[in-house]
């Protein structure tokens, strides 16, 4: 998608949430108690903080509090938007990113800047790869990157190339391929000249290449982004490129940041899956990622069916990206990936307080493992879960057990980022849930829970960058009749994720409580339930 980052009304806080509350949150019980929390037992490492990230904080804090999230990915400073699927290189993963070094100026373009990490909870920042504007086509948008080790592009064998869409003459009406390359790991790359590797056939959306290697037919394969198709490119060297056909779904926007891959089922089964970032809000659906389980012979991707699933149903999971697990070996896993996505929407992307405090903005989901799991229909799906490399970080651990609630319980518990998770039981309820950085008068909080028959992230009560209001709590469908639901949901300083069970539906969605407003609160609405195995963890990133 395109790399535009200038800023337009930029501020602070957008507003203070109205007082009207939507869908289950309206029945939240007024009345509350409060539970004792046991001594907290603290028995997970802390590993050292990126200086670059502490140096900011540190300066930051003396004006005006942080609200740098904690163990979230964070661009150091100015703007990032899309992640760059990260490569292996050298026993770590090369993580690449939209970056405008001239946000606050405002002027518009972006270049790929690199981290670096070996776990993919710890980041260590690199600098600008590939910078904008050393050419006459300008500024770099999305892409991809590959490790060519077969040398088939020329540049030797190891080489990394890049695909990547820039607008030759600027604006955004002209969007073409084009190549970098790097020598020396990814660490910097050099042009291939200035002409394309793939030109615009005269059509206005051309964007987001990205490239896999066939290794079945000996060949390389391109997904691109044309409006409400996905069209596909064969390349024997990286350099030259023809079409050979597409994939074509209307309804939910522009398909944006295409993926394609690869991955085996828990049953054994092997399925190709076609992912893009698109906007379904118009018709009811998710603005994140759409994808599509099927069938790819080199050329055609067939969908099993024709409507697709959503790998998150929040407001904030954009321009998502899923990468290769490897073990410190570098083996592939083939039965799992990770993904990780931008926590912004286009419609309010220069709304986040982190600007003033901070001098950034710009901050990415927690890296997820994705696996392929079949439903009891016979039909497959992707479940998430939080990156496993989480679990060495935990610097705090608060064991509640299991805790029996019959309306509104204030814990003695305060946090602003934390993991909270829990099994929620009961025999006869209407919905149940929390309600995360409640204030110390209970009037704002953000909710998570299930009613009747959907689970739910609500953010009205909090504040948040979604001035219209519409696009406030977020819903997936979810069966009551078990008389339990598993959360697992992770709160940092100006997002939440909520993972429903297991994984198959997550929310995630940018909200921007004030830095006083820690209490934690469990609630049932129409019934009690208890909260088993109630664990809350903090993490020193």
């Amino acid at each position: 998608m395109p790399g535009f980052s200038g800023t337009s009304g930029i501020s602070r806080r957008a507003l203070l949430a109205g007082s009207a509350v939507g869908g289950a949150a309206a029945l939240l019980p007024a009345g509350a108690a409060t539970a004792a929390v046991p001594k907290p037992q603290a028995t997970a490492r802390t590993k050292d903080r990126n200086p670059d990230k502490a140096e900011v904080a540190a300066k930051s804090a003396a004006s005006c509090a942080s609200y740098r999230a904690d163990y979230h990915f964070t661009v150091p400073d100015q703007w990032k938007n899309d992640p760059q699927r990260p490569v292996w290189i050298d026993g770590e993963y090369r993580y690449y990113y939209l970056y405008n070094a001239d946000y606050f100026t405002g002027v518009v373009g972006t270049a790929w800047r690199l981290a670096t990490s070996k776990d993919l909870v710890s980041f260590t920042d690199r600098g600008v790869a590939v910078p904008k504007d050393t050419t006459s086509n300008g500024d770099l948008w999305s892409g991809s990157a590959v490790v060519d080790t077969g040398n088939t592009a020329g540049f030797g064998a190891g080489a990394v190339v890049v695909i990547v869409t820039m607008s030759p003459g600027g604006g955004t009406d002209h969007q073409e391929q084009f190549l970098y390359y790097s020598t020396d790991g990814g660490l910097t790359f050099t042009n291939h000249g200035t002409d394309p590797v793939l030109p615009n056939p005269g059509v206005a959306d051309f964007r987001d290449p990205k490239v896999i290697r066939d290794e079945d037919r000996g060949r390389w394969v391109m997904t691109l982004a044309e409006n409400d198709k996905i069209g596909f490119y064969h390349s024997d060297d990286l350099k030259s490129w023809s079409y050979v056909g597409g994939f074509i779904h209307d309804g939910i926007g522009v398909l944006e940041c295409p993926d394609l891959f690869r991955i085996t089922a828990g049953d054994g089964a092997v399925k190709w899956v076609l992912g893009a970032s698109a906007n379904g809000k118009g018709s009811g659906l998710p603005n994140t990622y759409a994808y599509w389980t099927g069938s790819f012979d080199g050329t055609t991707f067939t969908a099993d069916t024709s409507d697709p699933q959503w790998l998150d149903h929040g407001w904030d999971w954009y321009a998502g990206v899923t990468f290769e697990k490897r073990d410190a070996s570098g083996t592939v896993d083939q039965a799992a990936r990770y993904a990780i996505a931008w926590v912004n929407n286009w419609d309010y992307a220069n709304t986040t307080p982190t600007i003033d405090c901070d001098g950034f903005n710009g901050t990415d989901s927690v890296v997820r493992e994705v696996t392929l799991k079949k439903a009891s229909d016979g039909t497959y799906y992707l479940a998430s879960q939080p990156v496993a490399g989480l679990d060495s970080y935990v610097s705090r651990t608060v064991d509640l057990g299991d805790v029996s609630v019959d309306g509104t319980l204030v814990l003695d518990y305060t946090g602003i980022s934390y993991e909270v998770t829990t099994e929620i039981t009961w025999s006869e309820l209407t919905g149940a849930g929390l309600q995360l950085r409640r204030s110390p008068d209970g009037g704002r909080h953000i909710d998570a829970g299930i009613y009747a028959d959907y689970a739910f992230l609500n953010r009205r009560n909090t504040v948040n960058a979604d001035t219209s209001g519409n696009w406030q709590e977020s819903h997936t469908p979810f069966d009551p009749s078990g008389g339990s639901v598993k959360l697992r949901i992770l709160v940092d300083r100006t997002s939440v994720e909520m993972f429903v069970d297991d994984g198959r539906h997550v929310h995630t969605s940018q909200v921007f409580p004030y830095l006083l407003d820690t209490r934690l609160a469990l609630f049932t609405i129409g019934g009690s339930a208890v909260f088993r195995d109630t664990v809350i963890r903090e993490f020193s990133v």
